[in-house]
């Protein structure tokens, strides 16, 4: 069986002890997530605190197109996290990654440095009282702005997969997870305001980010708040549809 195994320059010296956790996997570490289709470990080693992500094994097609035509997605979140850094975009610090390859890819793993963070976005959805809510929400904004102006097109720009972590004098910092899915290219106003669809965004947040985006980029503050609820209600019904219809599925 092929392996590729790509170590950060930064850990070569620990390289031989994280393949060891990572042929291990199963046996060791602290589980952090076990979904349907990933599993999330936490390792420690000399101190140092990893977060392993192996992905779901492919199906047969998959397989080989990941083999073969593209990527893995354990490849793809390391180079793309290593872009983010380099740009100044924050992401839990890639290490490395393992692909197995038998005639198609087998299995595959991605490697990072632990991030303990305060919140993810999903709490400022669910939670209208949050403290200091609307002051995150701006820089959250900036953030995206910065996003955008560097070029990242970020297509799994949701809740879940943006982490805030408080810093001083009320800033926050925010850190992109979940990266196999990422386009790095110009942006319009309207691909940036389509950007902001899946963060599942209400009125009020949208009252809240749409000034803050609109100046820094120079635009009215009506034509962003606009483009802003237009392709968030429109992802909105779309979601909820395919939800009606499942739940008449099941009855």
């Amino acid at each position: 069986m092929k392996e590729t195994f790509v170590v950060h320059p930064e850990y070569t010296a620990r390289a031989s002890a994280l393949k060891d956790v990572l042929n291990r996997f199963s046996e060791v570490g602290e589980m952090v997530m076990d979904g349907e289709r990933n599993t999330i470990k936490k390792a420690t080693l000399d101190g140092i605190e990893f977060s392993i992500k192996k992905f779901k094994t492919p199906n047969t097609f998959q397989s080989f197109v990941y083999r073969f035509l593209r990527k893995s997605k354990a490849r793809r979140s390391f180079e793309y996290a290593s872009k983010l850094i380099e740009k100044g975009i924050g992401t839990p610090y890639p290490v490395g990654y393992l692909e197995r390859f038998g005639p198609g890819l087998k299995d595959s793993y991605y490697v990072s440095l632990h991030l303990k963070y305060d919140l993810d976005f999903r709490v400022l959805n669910h939670n209208p009282r949050w403290p200091d809510r609307t002051n995150i929400l701006q820089q959250f904004a900036t953030f995206t702005f910065q996003l955008h102006e560097k070029g990242i097109h970020f297509l799994d720009h949701s809740p879940g997969n943006t982490l805030i972590k408080k810093a001083e004098d009320n800033t926050y910092n925010f850190y992109l997870i979940d990266l196999n899915r990422m386009r790095f290219q110009s942006l319009n106003l309207a691909q940036r305001m389509r950007n902001f669809r899946r963060m599942w965004l209400s009125k009020t947040m949208i009252n809240i980010m749409a000034p803050v985006y609109a100046e820094l980029h120079g635009t009215t503050v009506d034509e962003v708040h606009r483009l802003m609820t237009f392709y968030s209600r429109k992802f909105q019904k779309k979601i909820n549809s395919k939800k009606l219809r499942r739940r008449k599925r099941q009855h």
